[in-house]
């Protein structure tokens, strides 16, 4: 059975938003969060290879989030609003524990 039309969305911008904010953000922001947590949480190096896995989880979970949104372009600006607050966590962890 095929989806009812009026719940489609039309517009190929709102599909590329959606698209590309889950695809590209979702990557951003699950790698600065795993890059978060070897910098603030003990063990680094065991969180860093767990990591390898469980960025391909969160990933998964985040590629999904946009198209909850109906706007596409609102998904994109809480990507970002979260990228930038992760990346001054990381700067910051950065600069009492580098990230070697």
């Amino acid at each position: 059975m095929p989806a009812n039309s009026k719940y489609l969305n039309q517009s190929p911008w709102q599909q590329f938003a959606k698209i590309s904010a889950g695809l590209i953000g979702g990557y951003i922001i699950s790698a600065l969060l795993h890059m978060c947590l070897v910098l603030w949480l003990p063990n680094p190096k065991e969180i860093l290879i767990t990591s390898i896995y469980t960025i391909f989880i969160v990933w998964g979970a985040l590629l999904v989030v946009p198209y909850l949104f109906k706007n596409g372009w609102k998904a994109w600006i809480l990507y970002i609003i979260i990228s930038i607050i992760l990346y001054v966590i990381y700067y910051f962890g950065n600069l009492q524990n580098p990230f070697i």
